[in-house]
Order: structure tokens, then sequence, then C-alpha cells
């Protein structure tokens, strides 16, 4: 009972992984300030939804167009000093939007210009960033580690638009862009101290739209991997762009200001911190496959609710649910392509599942965003939820056998176990810290 209540936190007594994983909080924390301050910007300038939909599209459509080029390049070289590289680019673009901003000339055009820029960075050293995973943590812990990784992500969520609204209240948009700007020097320390072991690059030459092609080619022979990237993909057009209208959820339709946006991002984030928490614990006692299924039909309840919500109050709440619930969609499926893509192909076979997620989040915030200026921002969120919860089913119906490739090797064989998929158990450093 011991070892199950603490199996969230079991990833953490790897060094390796403790010391990417305080780095990437600090940086998140940092990330979520430019992120919240830049949607009030933006929401307060405009007034529109669309626009608000449109500056965090700019963000993210590039992680995932960039991605297969960053898994690409991350499957050829040492992937630390890819990160190094990229997270530094980062750091320079997080520097220009505070100048921007500390200039007076952070237009809405100008803003989505460098988030667009940045986002590219990110996109291409994602990749990299995903698929050493495996490499700080043993394939027991994966799970774990990918859960804690979502926790972190969202206590950024948490403390991030906490510390963004006391800056924007202050009438600082630029502290916001500033404190990101710095936040990036901890997973370059971080980086740099890592000892990692050494991990043989993939002999396939070629260009790099030819590698593409071969992690393409073996995403859609593993089963798994496949009805991962189909699953996330309906998931990104119908559930996923109620994160980029929440700050026009709390401008717009309940006629809030930056504090109520603070209120929503944070309520999000605790549910996501919670769930994340909760994923490893529950999936030693329900199942990691079974606490999927069970996750897919509750977020898309979550999200009607939500929309639903006639209060603000009411929206915070549900908020909390959708947050909790999204965190365990999103870190079982992650979890299932991070266990069944090749090892040598991971980060090409990880960029393709982000490539999903990254191009079709944003094209469905693009559709929702407009739509909500029409008929309404709970309607269509709502209207997302039950799509999704549609899709679903009818997948279930239809071909049970996609939903049954999400379960662990041994119970839906893969095509490339067992040896391409064993991941080292023998990290350096990943002795208790």
């Amino acid at each position: 009972m011991t070892a199950t209540r603490w199996a969230a936190f079991r990833p953490l007594r790897h060094r390796n992984f403790a010391l990417v994983w305080s780095a990437a909080l600090i940086s998140n924390v940092g990330t979520w300030m430019e992120t919240v301050a830049v949607g009030d910007l933006v929401a307060v300038r405009t007034g529109e939804a669309g626009w608000t939909a449109l500056v965090a599209a700019a963000g993210f459509l590039p992680l995932g167009l960039m991605g297969p080029i960053g898994g690409a390049i991350a499957d050829r070289i040492d992937r630390r000093r890819f990160m190094l590289v990229t997270t530094a680019l980062q750091a320079a673009c997080a520097a220009a939007l505070t100048l921007l901003s500390a200039t007076g000339h952070a237009s809405p055009v100008a803003v989505a210009a460098v988030v667009f820029v940045a986002g590219c960075v990110a996109g291409i050293g994602f990749p990299a960033y995903t698929a050493m995973m495996p490499d700080l943590v043993p394939r027991e812990d994966l799970l774990g580690a990918v859960s804690l990784g979502q926790a972190q992500f969202n206590l950024g969520r948490v403390v991030g638009p906490a510390l963004a609204g006391i800056a924007i209240s202050l009438g600082s948009y630029t502290a916001a862009f500033a404190i990101n700007t710095f936040s990036f020097a901890a997973m370059l320390v971080a980086l740099v101290a890592l000892d990692l072991p050494h991990v043989p690059h993939p002999d396939d030459e070629g260009s790099i739209w030819r590698r593409i092609r071969v992690g393409a080619n073996a995403s859609r022979e593993e089963p798994g991997v496949r009805s991962a990237i189909l699953l996330i993909a309906v998931i990104a057009l119908t559930a996923s762009p109620f994160i980029a209208l929440i700050p026009a959820m709390a401008r717009v339709r309940f006629d809030g200001g930056s504090g109520l946006t603070s209120a929503f991002v944070t309520a999000q984030g605790i549910g996501a911190v919670t769930g994340a928490l909760l994923v490893p614990v529950l999936a030693e006692r329900l199942g990691r496959h079974r606490l999927l299924m069970v996750g897919l039909v509750a977020l898309p309840v979550a999200l009607i609710l939500y929309g639903a919500a006639p209060t603000p109050e009411a929206a915070v709440v549900a908020l909390v649910g959708v947050g909790a619930t999204y965190i365990c969609v999103f870190s079982g499926i992650g979890t299932v392509v991070q266990l069944r893509a090749p090892f040598h192909l991971r980060a090409r076979v990880v960029s393709l599942y982000f490539l999903a997620l990254g191009t079709l989040y944003p094209v469905g915030a693009l559709i929702q965003g407009p739509i909500a200026d029409r008929v309404g921002l709970g309607q269509v969120t709502a209207g997302g939820a039950v799509a999704l919860l549609a899709v679903v089913a009818l997948i279930r119906v239809v071909r049970p056998d996609r939903l049954a490739a999400l379960d662990d090797i041994d119970a839906y064989p893969s095509p490339f176990a067992p040896v391409d998929v064993t991941t080292p158990t023998d990290v350096p450093g990943s002795e208790l810290a």
C-alpha cells in the first residue's frame, strides 16, 4: 500500500530525472507567466476571441510542424547538446518579447510573430527532450515520469499565472516577459550537469526527409502508436481548444479581468497537478489501459460541465475537473507512444505524435474561436466535448482493436517487440538522489 501511495514520486529518486524535472519546473513558471501575459495583452487590445486563438495558434502550430525535423535531427546527434542550443534560442525569443513590451511596440501582430518564432524553436527542440525521458528513468518508472512531467508543467501553470496576475495588475507585461527570459537559465544549468548513457545513433543515412519517412513508416506499422496518433488528433480538434480560449472565456463570456483569467488558468493547473499525481497510483490499481479508457469518457463530461457553467465560480470548479481528466488522457496516450516506439526511432516517432497534436490543436482553436464569437464560447466548448465522446464511442463499436492497441505490449503485441522497444534500465545516475 505504501509503495502504491508513493508511486507518483518514484522517478524523482533518479538524479538525472530530478535535475531535468526541477529545471523544467522553473522554466515553465516563466513560460506560463509569458503565456498568460500574452493572452491577456491580446485580449485587452482586441477584445476578440479570434485574435486570442490566433496568437495561441502562432505559438503552438510550429511545435507540431517543426517537430519531425527536430526528431530526425535528435536521432542522429547528441540530444543534450542539441537541447542546449534550442534552449538558448528560446531565451533569446523571450528577450525579444521583453524588449518589444518595454519599448511600447508589443502590438498583436508583433507579439504573434515573436511567439511564432519561439514556437518554431521549441518545436525543433521538443522531440529531443521527450525522447530523452526513457534515458532518465528505468522502464517501470516511465509512466510516473511522464505524469510527473505533466505535474511540473501544470504546477508552472498554477504558479506562473498567479505571478503574471500580480505583474499585470501592477501594469507591467514587461516584468512577466523578463522573468521568463531568465527562467531558461535553470534548464541550461541542468543540461550541463546531466550524466547520460551513450546511445548509439541509427545507421540510416540520407536526408532529413528520408529519415522522417522512416519514422512515419514505423509509426504506421506499430498499432499502438498508430492508435495514439489517431486519438490525439481527435482530441486536439475537439477538446484541446478550450486551453486557447480560456482568456476569452474569462474576458468575453464572463466579462472578467486579468484576475479571472489567472483564476481560470490556475484552476486548470491545480486539476492537472492533482490528476498527474493520481495517475500512477490509479494506474497501479486499475491498470494503465483501463484508466485511459475511463479518462476518455470523463474528459468530455468535465468539458461539458465547464462549457455549461452559469457563473465564473462554477467555471473555476469545472476547470479543476477538466485539468485532472485532460492530464489523465494526455499522460496515458503519451506513455503509449514512449513505450511502444522503436528505441532507435523514438525521437522521430514522438515528433510525429506531436505533429498531430501541434497542428490540429491550433486548427481546432482557429475553428472554434470565430464560431464562439457568433454562437457563444460555452456552446462551442460543450459541442467539441460531445463530438469527442461520439468519436470514442464510434471507435469502440466499429474498431475496438484501435483502443485495444493502446494497451501494453505483452497484452497487444508490437511488430517491433521485443528488441526495438527495450529501454535501458541501468541508467547512470539513476541511484537514489
